[in-house]
C-alpha cells in the first residue's frame, strides 16, 4: 500500500470523488481521500492522501489556497457560475477603477453566504441536494479570509483575477458579491486552483500521467512523503526512555524530549530516539500529547 500525498491536477469534467475513484483503480488500493472539493467545471491542484496519509486530510484542508478565476460581469446565475441557469442580465457600466476598488473591498475577509449549489450541509442535508429540488433556504454567513486579490487582466465585462484565500472561501460567491457591489451582477466563468499550501500547479500530475507512472513502476517518485508534507512543523527527537510510550501514542513529559521547550499549543513532529517518525504531537503544559500517529505497530 502506498502512503503519502499525490499532487493531482484535476481536469474539467471530473468531480473530486471521480479523481479518488480513478486513483483507486490506478493504484489498486482503497484507502485514498481528497483534501477539498473542486467543482466539476473547475480544474487545478487537488492533493490526494494515500494510506496512512489520509490522517492528514484535516491539516491539508486548512492550508491557504490560490485561485485564478474569470469574472463575468452583467450576469447572475442560480449557481453563481456559468454552469447554472441565468437568472438575469444587466448592462455593465462600471469603469476599470471601480471594478478594482470593488474587488479590493473584499481583501482582509468578509462574512460570506455559501451558495445553494454547494456541498455544504445544513440540517443534515447538502445544500446542492435542496437546490436541485428547487428549495432555497436561509444560510448563515461565515467569515472567510482573503489575503489578496490581483486583477491580472480586464476586458469588460470580463476580468481575470488571482485570489489568495483561506479555508471555506467560495470563489464563485466572491464573483457574485463583487458583481452585486458594482450593481450589475457577476458570475464565475472559469476557475483554476494553482496552489494548496505548498502544493503547486507546476508540480501537479494528471490522472493519465499517474497511470503511466504506475505502469512504469515510477509512481513512488510522484508521491510526497508524510514527513515532507508536515515540514512546516518543527522536528523534535525523544530520549530512549520515551520510546516505549511514544510507540503507543502516550503522553510524554517535556523532559524526555530534546529541545522540549516549545510554547504551549505548538504542534511538532516527534521522532523516536532512533530517528523513526512517530507523528504530530502538541505541547500542552509540560507534556506532549499525540494529535496524529503515523508510526504503525511493528514499524519500530
Amino acid at each position: 500500500m502506498f502512503n503519502g500525498i499525490l499532487n493531482v491536477r484535476k481536469e474539467k469534467g471530473f468531480t473530486s470523488h471521480d479523481v479518488v475513484a480513478k486513483l483507486r483503480g490506478i493504484l489498486h488500493q482503497k484507502k485514498i481521500g481528497h483534501t477539498g472539493t473542486l467543482d466539476p467545471a473547475a480544474e487545478g491542484v487537488l492533493p490526494v492522501c494515500l494510506g496512512s496519509a489520509t490522517k492528514l486530510v484535516e491539516f491539508l484542508t486548512d492550508r491557504s489556497k490560490t485561485y485564478r478565476a474569470v469574472l463575468l460581469l452583467g450576469v447572475e446565475t442560480d449557481s453563481q457560475d456559468m454552469t447554472g441557469t441565468v437568472l438575469r442580465t444587466q448592462e455593465v457600466c462600471c469603469s476599470e477603477e471601480e471594478l478594482r476598488a470593488a474587488a479590493q473591498s473584499f481583501v482582509g475577509g468578509y462574512n460570506q453566504i455559501p451558495p445553494m449549489y454547494s456541498a455544504k450541509k445544513q440540517g443534515g442535508k447538502k445544500l446542492v441536494d435542496l437546490a436541485r429540488q428547487g428549495i432555497t433556504v436561509e444560510r448563515p454567513a461565515h467569515r472567510v479570509d482573503i489575503s489578496d486579490i490581483r486583477l491580472e487582466e480586464i476586458a469588460l465585462p470580463r476580468a481575470v483575477m488571482t485570489v489568495n484565500c483561506g479555508k471555506g472561501t467560495y470563489i464563485r460567491t466572491l464573483c457574485h458579491d463583487i458583481g452585486e457591489k458594482l450593481g450589475c451582477g457577476g458570475a464565475m466563468e472559469a476557475l483554476l486552483r494553482t496552489r494548496v499550501g505548498s502544493f503547486r500547479l507546476e508540480d501537479a500530475y494528471t490522472l493519465s500521467e499517474l497511470e503511466v507512472a504506475m505502469q512504469a513502476g515510477e509512481i513512488e517518485d510522484k508521491i510526497v512523503s508524510i514527513e515532507d508534507c508536515l515540514g512546516l512543523y518543527p522536528a523534535r527527537k525523544a530520549l530512549p526512555e520515551a520510546d516505549a510510550k511514544l510507540k503507543n501514542g502516550n503522553t510524554v513529559a517535556e523532559t524526555v524530549i530534546e529541545n522540549g521547550t516549545d510554547e504551549n499549543g505548538t504542534l511538532v513532529r516527534l521522532y523516536l530516539s532512533d530517528g523513526s517518525f512517530v507523528g504530530l504531537f502538541q505541547k500542552r503544559g509540560r507534556q506532549y500529547w499525540a494529535e496524529k500517529m503515523f508510526l504503525e505497530r511493528g514499524d519500530a
